[in-house]
């Protein structure tokens, strides 16, 4: 048994052995519905809970989707239904859950909810988003990207804007897998330095600027995501747009980068803020193919927890 909480934990090959398995498992079912189980089944007999401290669309449809493909039973619970950290302890709802199940996906407001459930549980948890990492989502990037464009490791990403959750787990990416990666924030809005600090440990070829046209000229990828995330206040809204108005991808922006390169966004987004129309719906755009391939990417996680 082994969680999947941050890509920092796992070795480059194990992180490839997941992309290779994503890989093959999409082609593999490139003419079956997407309703129909995939051959072998691995995960007939197992039982997997998702828990949602946050409301999640992408999250919920591309994990159950996944599971169902992999032969696996479902439960989906809200951590309202749970009144998880309230009445007994996260360690112990944990070991409960642990009693029912097979595997947990736990989309945690706060991280360290996610590192006490994984702590005390003795079955698989993966980590669905928390205010500091968003792991599946930037493994299924890595495939999107590497569809495209080849290894990771040839090419160059440009993360704008805010510092998040989702630019964490880029740099814990390039840190493990390899590659280039240039981040355009706001001084206010800079990455974690914990995970800068630990990049720079790695010898990660990641640099860090407050100009959205220095981190994107020559990039094969650029990325961005909302102004303000889920785990934001509402009145933090207008001081976030001000601050995040110069790091807005649109074309002028995009003229800096390569000439045929990729847009991603992690979705939902919120058009004309951090993204132009003609930049999310152009040639450049491969946010649904991103959103696709979390259930790919999600499948093969699922049985790296299971050693399958």
């Amino acid at each position: 048994m082994s969680h999947f909480l941050d890509l920092k934990d796992f070795s480059k090959p194990q992180l490839r052995s997941i992309l290779t398995e994503a890989n093959s498992r999409k082609k593999a079912r490139a003419k079956l519905f997407k309703g129909e189980p995939d051959a072998d089944k691995p995960l007939k007999g197992k039982a997997i809970a998702l828990i949602f401290e946050r409301p999640s669309t992408r999250t919920r449809f591309s994990f159950e989707m996944g599971i169902r493909q992999l032969g696996g039973e479902v439960f989906t619970v809200s951590g309202a239904e749970m009144q998880l950290g309230r009445g007994e302890t996260i360690a112990d709802t944990a070991r409960v859950v642990s009693r029912y199940v097979d595997a947990v996906m736990i989309r945690a407001k706060a991280h360290h909810t996610l590192l006490e459930f994984a702590d005390a549980a003795t079955i698989p948890v993966v980590n669905g988003l928390t205010n500091a990492t968003h792991p599946c989502q930037v493994m299924a990037d890595v495939l999107t990207l590497e569809e495209r464009k080849g290894s990771i490791e040839k090419t160059r990403s440009a993360w704008v804007g805010d510092g998040n959750n989702v630019c964490a787990s880029w740099i814990e990416a390039v840190g493990i897998l390899g590659g280039a990666l240039r981040i355009a924030s706001p001084k206010e809005l800079m990455p974690n330095p914990e995970f800068l600090n630990w990049a720079k440990q790695k010898q990660a070829d990641i640099e860090v600027t407050h100009s959205a046209q220095e981190a994107v000229k020559g990039a094969d990828n650029v990325i961005t995501d909302c102004w303000l995330s889920m785990h934001d206040a509402d009145e933090e809204k207008a001081r976030r747009n001000q601050l995040l108005r110069p790091y807005q991808v649109n074309e002028a922006l995009m003229k800096h980068a390569a000439k045929d390169a990729l847009f991603m966004h992690c979705l939902p987004a919120h058009r004309n803020e951090e993204v132009t129309d003609a930049v999310f719906d152009g040639p450049a755009s491969v946010v649904f193919d991103e959103a696709e391939n979390r259930v790919h990417a999600q499948k093969a996680i699922l049985l790296s927890c299971f050693a399958k």
